[in-house]
């Protein structure tokens, strides 16, 4: 518990300030971003905004510390939080909370404890004989399909001049580095047939019995790749890729056939695959054995997919020396894989060398009293100086 009156380190404070902004994904970044520019602004550090087209809401933030005219490094982060609803938390989520060495509440640990630090820095390295410059890079709705990454990542390609030496995703690792991780893509799949009285099921296309067909046929194609676990699985919990269904729906009565059923899947592939030839194939699966029979009996009978949500795996590129610096930095242990997904991927296609390594423990992030151990903000303050003073001077 903090002393009465006894001053906290910078780092909590601002970590306590962007706690107190809800940037559930739902809900618009916007006053949590200004109140970062004000910050930044206040350092005479200038930045920028990446409006999302498709959300006025919503946008990332760009700041340049240091000579522009250079490749230099980003840190990027996320601005967004998931929910809290119906969590039994301890205390307010949005008040952060003090105690035995802890900071307690929403994003503490995913990830705006990277974001304190972050800035905490700011002064030290605007200070520093800054040869390369050090770009903090804030991103939106990473929680629902970091669907902010490619917003800000287009507006980093076109205000700076040269292709960044490396990136820095500051996800909770425990400040220990990661360099792979899963990609996703995730699906909606809707199988329309012809409702009707279920005395009279020779009339009739049951969407609910079809879709079982179809979550049967993927359940088989889960045993599969877990049957495989190739060689590029190693170091992944599980070592392959998975399938998973998430939710369904389908159905009023147990009288009435079902015209309409509703589930969603989705694939977490290994680096290197492409999570797109995975439903690709699901697809081909359900318009080859199951759409055909259906439509026998109604021509109305479909069965659709609608992608909501999709980002790319992540492996760091092998010998690369910005990896192998953060590698040392971080403490010089092998780097580990996670299951999860990060931007991280989306850096790796804009060809920016990139590695995983932030405050915090997945292990609390998205539950109730999710919380980050301050002796992790300390650890990810001296990281980024170290960084930012081996590469950046």
């Amino acid at each position: 518990m903090n002393v009465q009156g006894a001053a906290r380190p910078p780092v909590q404070d601002l970590l306590a300030g962007l706690v107190a902004f809800d940037t559930v994904s739902r809900n618009s970044n916007l006053p949590m971003l200004e109140h970062v520019r004000a910050f930044l602004d206040a350092q005479g550090i200038a930045s920028s905004i990446a409006v999302d087209p498709h959300d006025s809401g919503k946008a990332g933030l760009l700041a340049t510390i240091g000579p522009a005219d250079a490749p230099g490094i980003v840190l990027s982060g996320h601005m967004d939080v998931v929910p809290v609803d119906g969590q039994p938390w301890s205390s307010d989520p949005f008040t952060a909370r003090f105690d035995g060495g802890r900071i307690y509440g929403r994003g503490t640990c995913d990830m705006k404890g990277f974001l304190a630090a972050c800035l905490s820095v700011v002064p030290a390295i605007r200070d520093m004989d800054l040869v390369r410059p050090v770009h903090l890079a804030f991103s939106h709705d990473e929680e629902v399909g970091c669907k902010g990454s490619k917003v800000l990542l287009d507006h980093m390609k076109e205000r700076l001049p040269h292709r960044p030496l490396g990136c820095v995703v500051g996800e909770p690792t425990q400040m220990k580095p990661v360099d792979g991780h899963k990609g996703k893509i995730a699906a909606r799949v809707t199988i329309t047939g012809r409702e009707g009285h279920s005395a009279l099921t020779h009339e009739t296309v049951n969407a609910v019995l079809h879709a079982g067909r179809l979550i049967g046929h993927l359940a088989d194609v889960a045993d599969r790749l877990a049957a495989e676990a190739p060689a590029a699985g190693r170091g992944f919990l599980p070592p392959h890729t998975t399938m998973s269904i998430g939710r369904i729906e389908g159905g009023s009565q147990i009288n009435i056939v079902p015209r309409s059923c509703t589930f969603e899947m989705e694939f977490r592939t290994l680096p290197g695959e492409d999570p797109q030839e995975h439903l690709a194939r699901v697809i081909d699966h359900a318009r080859t054995h199951l759409l055909p029979d259906m439509k026998e009996r109604a021509e109305e009978a479909d069965i659709a997919f609608s992608t909501f949500l999709a980002y790319p795996g992540f492996r760091a590129p092998a010998g690369d020396p910005f990896v192998a610096t953060c590698i040392d930095l971080a403490g010089g242990d092998p780097p580990g894989k996670v299951s999860y997904g990060t931007e991280a991927g989306w850096f790796q296609d804009y060809d920016i060398p990139t590695i995983v390594c932030g405050p915090g423990d997945m292990s609390v992030a998205h539950k109730p009293d999710e919380h980050v151990e301050t002796a992790q903000l300390d650890l990810a303050r001296t990281f980024i100086l170290d960084l930012a003073g081996k590469l950046a001077t």
